[in-house]
């Protein structure tokens, strides 16, 4: 939404109905409103009104005015937000969290954990959750386009994921001249940001605004000449009002810009003022003393230049602090000066600057061309900026040592490296990408190989991942630490390209390596992971590895879900049915992931949270869980398979057909050409179709399921899934050897390794397919197996399952009364459940069971009623062999199986049959 308002520098705006708008919603939800105009249009005048309105309302405001990024450090606006947060709620917050606050305002600079763009935003988002509780808050920020990236990074974060009564006012400059619009990155909650834009003055506004400021009036052709050329633009024109002469020589040429004018302004001071104001120009807190050490002389020297520069409407002084009336007059000072005076004043800020990254920088602004001393400040400015989390000026403060000559490879990779870090990932694939090329085999080029093998992994690109991580692995052979971590992720790389056998041999090795090299952090990645991918691969659970994995981890670190000991305990508590412990482990989990920020974490363990809750039968958690996910994805913009899959997944199991198809064909299209990255997808599909009792279609959904995990030994719950449901399927369609296949491996896994889930689908299974051969009490004895095994198992749907066979079995050996009561258990569980496909199946078999009036006709099985029903339809064997995908041999198996049971000797005597059933 834009809309034009009155107002501008130095005046009363009119009532504006999209600010009335803006402040009411906030109080109910977050809303966000962007001011934007050109320079000296009032914009600030429009957002100063707001905070005032705001705070006579009991609104608590957390408020920032920005200046030029490359004067001040990271975080700059963030620390400015921070210092008005009560301290109590800052006391409140998590410790990592309270770190990173003191951290971006400077209190605490020491050595020690690590803090990043993510832990500062969470940081930030809770404390300002925290605030609504007691009233509405708002978020004020003053020129949003001299945002430095890191703070920019910390807004985006935050504004996106804000609840409750907080309202986000920003102004911005229009013309595009610093960085992109704010309109790209603010999003407050769900609703769309409202946008104001501030035109020029009317001639009359401009005349009573410049008659009250000035404390004279203006003659008509006057104002009508400071109107045309400031466009009506009310700094501008107050700064014409200065010099214009309203006298017999009214025709003399009026300055052009605004920079001419400051340029006159400035030029009518002696040199000593002009050196001052340069000096406050150059800084973004410039105050009395300071200006004083940089010039070399007192105080009261310093205020009394100043006060000449007061009286001139050019600064304000404010106890120690100077403040100029405006930003552009800042900016016109300080563009209009020599350059060589510039860069003087700079070295001599240097000298008396202390915190690392402002010396940086002023070091920097002092040449055109560094020398060493210069170029390691910056290095270390950069290092100093990235420990107090802000891993975007870290990269910049790297770039601009490169932009002065210290390019080189090392640099490159570094800036990289930071870039990855604060989530610019496009930045750090041109710099590796042109930096690879350059170097030669060895551990440099192999750190280059592996950050770019995460640029690749980002994008879902997994082969070419396992190829950099290929080369990496060959470049880091005289490195031990650059070798594990190239090992565990070609390790995940090699699973999501569905490399099993080369995936275990890698994690092995990476085990063996991090073991040697002693860094406690990086063998608990190696044994995490290992113990991750042996157990998928059925070798069974290594608690020993996984205890110690837990015991080296770094509490404090962040380690990306796959490589994390704590998420992969979790994993085998889902694996070995403790669903309950599971969830637990992977809220705490999701917990410490949102302190510190790391939305690809929350993400990912949403995602296994959202699984266990369908496998504990909460399809509303599940669907919460799934809906966050989605959400997250879609604000982090990269990938979304895994988000689609599992809520497809969710949608399934509610019945919700046409959303569980949409989104797994979304998965499936996105994640083309990786089927272990689209395994949920496909599982969502083999599930649904059964649930239909399209057989045919789950059959040819599981088939990519099937070949990719046809020579892999293992079966647990996380990748195999799938399989009761093709078991089910092809039983149906009569491919009775390969679901053989898959019931041995169910059975056999299930006995070897002790898991629940394994023994209990699996003698559901073997039920099925021994009642389809006709052996009927041994197909009860497995059913009744399955039951057991239910009873240590917290899935309550697999258990209605298996209720729903053994009630067919009850009925088919004419156990009347018990099918009946298995079916209506296993109705009143999938009703309870909110399951209604799977309700309306058992309501279709309890009256199947009642209805049912010829026993020879209801003795055959699934696959054998379908093919006599297409033989008495007056297909052919081949006919039918081409229908049910099948062969002709098998078609006529079952047919004769038919006539037997039937007593029955021809097709004829067949179609009547059918026909009174």
């Amino acid at each position: 939404m834009m809309v034009g308002v009155g107002g501008g520098y130095g005046s009363t705006a009119r009532p504006v109905p999209a600010v009335d708008e803006f402040l009411v919603a906030m109080r109910r939800q977050p809303v966000g409103l962007l001011i934007e105009g050109e320079a000296g249009i009032g914009k600030t005048t429009l957002w100063g009104s707001v905070v005032d309105r705001a705070t006579g309302a009991g609104v608590q405001v957390l408020s920032a005015r920005t200046a030029q990024a490359e004067h001040g450090p990271a975080h700059a606006a963030i620390a400015d937000l921070f210092e008005k947060v009560d301290a109590r709620v800052l006391a409140g917050l998590p410790d990592m969290q309270r770190l990173a606050a003191d951290r971006v305002m400077l209190r605490d600079l020491t050595a020690g954990r690590p803090t990043d763009e993510r832990v500062t935003a969470a940081a930030l988002l809770g404390a300002v959750h925290a605030m609504c509780s007691d009233a509405p808050v708002l978020i004020a920020i003053d020129d949003v386009q001299w945002l430095d990236p890191s703070s920019v990074a910390v807004l985006a974060f935050v504004t996106r994921r804000l609840k409750g009564p907080v309202g986000v006012v920003v102004t911005e400059r229009s013309g595009g001249e610093v960085g992109e619009s704010a309109a790209s990155w603010l999003q407050v909650g769900a609703a769309a940001v409202a946008r104001v834009r501030v035109p020029p003055m009317s001639l009359g506004a401009l005349h009573t605004m410049l008659s009250a400021r000035l404390g004279r009036r203006f003659s008509r052709p006057a104002i009508v000449r400071i109107a045309e050329v400031s466009g009506g633009n009310p700094l501008y024109a107050l700064e014409l009002a200065r010099v214009v002469d309203d006298g017999p020589g009214r025709g003399q040429r009026l300055p052009e810009t605004l920079a001419e004018l400051v340029r006159l302004r400035v030029d009518g001071l002696s040199d000593d003022v002009r050196d001052v104001l340069l000096v406050a120009a150059s800084v973004t807190d410039p105050t009395v003393d300071l200006l004083a050490s940089v010039i070399g002389t007192d105080a009261t020297q310093i205020t009394a230049m100043l006060e000449v520069a007061e009286v001139e409407g050019i600064v304000t002084i404010e106890g120690n602090r100077v403040r100029f009336t405006h930003p552009l007059l800042a900016g016109g000072i300080y563009e209009n000066a020599e350059p060589r005076r510039r860069r003087d004043f700079h070295r001599r800020l240097a000298e008396v600057k202390t915190q690392p990254e402002l010396r940086a920088r002023h070091l920097a602004l002092s040449t055109t061309v560094a020398d060493e001393a210069t170029l390691t400040t910056l290095d270390g400015a950069a290092d100093s900026a990235r420990s107090r989390g802000a891993p975007a000026a870290a990269a910049e403060l790297v770039e601009l040592a490169i932009a002065l000559g210290g390019d080189t490879v090392s640099r490159r990779i570094r800036a990289a490296e930071h870039h990855y870090v604060a989530g610019d990932i496009q930045r750090a694939a041109v710099l590796l990408d042109g930096v690879i090329a350059e170097l030669r085999p060895g551990v440099l080029r192999a750190i280059a190989l592996n950050l770019l093998a995460g640029v690749r992994i980002f994008e879902d690109d997994y082969a070419a991942a396992v190829d950099m991580l290929e080369r990496a692995r060959g470049d880091a052979e005289d490195n031990d630490a650059v070798m594990v971590t190239s090992l565990v992720a070609l390790c995940f790389a090699q699973g999501m390209t569905g490399r099993f056998d080369e995936q275990i041999a890698t994690a092995r090795r990476a085990v063996e390596i991090a073991e040697r090299a002693g860094v406690d952090a990086l063998t608990s990645q190696a044994l995490a992971i290992w113990v991750h991918v042996s157990a998928q691969a059925g070798l069974g659970f290594d608690e020993v590895a996984l205890q110690r994995a837990i015991d080296l981890q770094d509490p404090d670190g962040y380690v990306p879900i796959p490589f994390s000991a704590n998420a992969t305990r979790a994993l085998m508590l889902a694996f070995t049915g403790r669903l309950d412990e599971a969830d637990v482990a992977l809220g705490e989990l999701a917990e410490r992931s949102g302190q510190r920020g790391a939305e690809h974490g929350v993400m990912a363990v949403m995602g296994y949270r959202t699984l266990v809750a369908i496998w504990r039968g909460r399809y509303d958690k599940a669907n919460a869980h799934a809906v966050d996910m989605l959400e997250r994805a879609e604000q982090l913009g990269g990938s979304m398979v895994i988000a689609s899959s599992v809520y497809a997944a969710s949608a399934a199991y509610r019945g919700e057909e046409s959303q569980a198809r949409l989104y797994a064909g979304r998965a499936l299209a996105q994640g083309a050409g990786y089927a272990a990255l689209t395994v949920w997808a496909s599982t969502t599909l083999v599930f649904l179709e059964v649930s239909l009792r399209n057989y045919d279609a789950a059959a040819q959904a599981a088939a990519p399921l099937i070949d990719l995990y046809r020579l892999f030994g293992g079966t647990e719950l996380m990748s195999a899934s799938y399989m009761p449901d093709a078991v089910e399927a092809l039983i149906a369609v009569g491919r009775h050897t390969d679901a053989e296949t898959l019931v041995d491996a169910l059975e056999r896994n299930g006995t070897r390794l002790d898991r629940p889930w394994l023994a209990a689908v699996g003698s559901r299974c073997r039920a099925m397919l021994s009642a389809e051969r006709g052996d009927l009490e041994g197909a009860l004895n497995a059913a009744r197996r399955a039951m057991a095994e239910h009873d240590r198992l917290p899935m309550p749907f697999e258990r209605a399952r298996t209720e729903l066979v053994l009630g067919e079995l009850e009925r088919r050996l004419r156990h009347r009364e018990a099918a009946v009561r298995h079916v209506r258990h296993a109705l009143r569980e999938f009703e309870s459940l909110g399951a209604p496909l799977w309700a309306e199946r058992a309501r279709k078999q309890l009256s199947g069971i009642a209805a049912t009036s010829r026993p020879e006709t209801s003795e055959l099985t699934s696959s054998e009623r379908r093919v006599a029903e297409l033989v008495a339809s007056g297909m052919s064997n081949r006919e039918v062999a081409e229908a049910l995908f099948v062969s002709v041999k098998t078609v006529e198996t079952n047919l004769t199986r038919v006539y037997r049971k039937l007593g029955i000797r021809s097709r004829a005597q067949l179609g009547k049959r059918l026909g009174q059933s």
